[in-house]
């Protein structure tokens, strides 16, 4: 998708109710699962979060509960993503860091002992 129909359809759902916004979402999915080639991919903890909206969704939960819901839910994940970005770099430094082994000399071959 080219940018400039990117930013025109961001502009339409800002101005959108949030239970509009959600019915535009179950149409876009509704075409993704009838006309994509492939479908679209997401992050193991955000395809969580998304399960989990469409439940409430689907047991008829406010919108406005939901909406708090997903806040909550969008701080844990990026809480965990720098989690996960400082584990990386810790061990990135550790592997800097170590020493490397010493190469190994190749073993001379002695005579085996008199038996």
């Amino acid at each position: 998708m080219n940018d400039l129909l990117m930013q025109r359809l961001m502009r339409k759902l800002e101005v959108l109710p949030e239970d509009k916004a959600y019915q535009v979402l179950d149409y876009v999915e509704f075409l993704e699962s009838k006309y994509a080639d492939r479908p679209a991919g997401a992050p193991a903890f955000q395809k969580v979060a998304e399960t989990l909206e469409d439940t409430m969704r689907a047991g008829r939960v406010p919108v406005t509960v939901i909406k708090g819901t997903m806040d909550a839910v969008g701080k844990a994940g990026k809480f965990l993503e720098g989690l996960a970005a400082a584990g990386k770099a810790a061990v990135d430094e550790v592997r800097r860091t170590e020493p490397k082994p010493a190469e190994e000399k190749p073993k001379v071959e002695s005579e085996p002992p008199p038996a």
